[in-house]
């Protein structure tokens, strides 16, 4: 859910960045993110989606990127404060999201690689479109379209 709105969810659209964790943020960038996250003027950390959203949201992503249970959790961190809590929780999306950053990087830095890639997915989408395309060409009683 956004880290600024916890009834709505993270959308690359809605106006607020502060709110979505991108894939390719930078780390710092995300780091700021989950530590200005809204929460709640309490310090406990304890899932309750009604009454503690935002730090119900934060249990929720750091328990998904740590593959660790909702309870386990809040067991973990229960009387540790927000803070600390929030900490942790950054630095658990930073670590979980670099391994697809760095095959993000090694993929751009070779261009002639990505473009090989994009006209392999190129061919093998117009192997699979141009027959269903020809069909409802001809249903449809139209002209085959023409080739460039």
């Amino acid at each position: 859910m956004d880290l600024q709105d916890p009834t709505k969810k993270m959308s690359k659209s809605d106006g607020s960045v502060q709110g979505t964790i991108l894939v390719l943020d930078d780390p710092k960038a995300t780091t700021k993110k989950i530590k200005s996250a809204v929460t709640d003027s309490e310090t406990t950390v304890r899932h309750d989606r009604d009454t503690k959203p935002g730090v119900s949201n934060l249990i929720e992503i750091y328990a998904a990127v740590t593959g660790q249970t909702i309870a386990a959790v809040e067991r973990e961190f229960g009387d540790g404060g927000y803070g600390t809590f929030k900490v942790a929780v950054a630095e658990a999306v930073v670590e979980y999201l670099r391994p697809v950053q760095a095959r993000f990087q090694e993929l751009v830095a070779d261009r002639a690689e990505v473009e090989r890639h994009l006209a392999t997915g190129a061919h093998i989408a117009a192997s699979i479109a141009d027959p269903v395309l020809a069909r409802a060409t001809k249903a449809a009683g139209l002209l085959p379209p023409a080739r460039a």
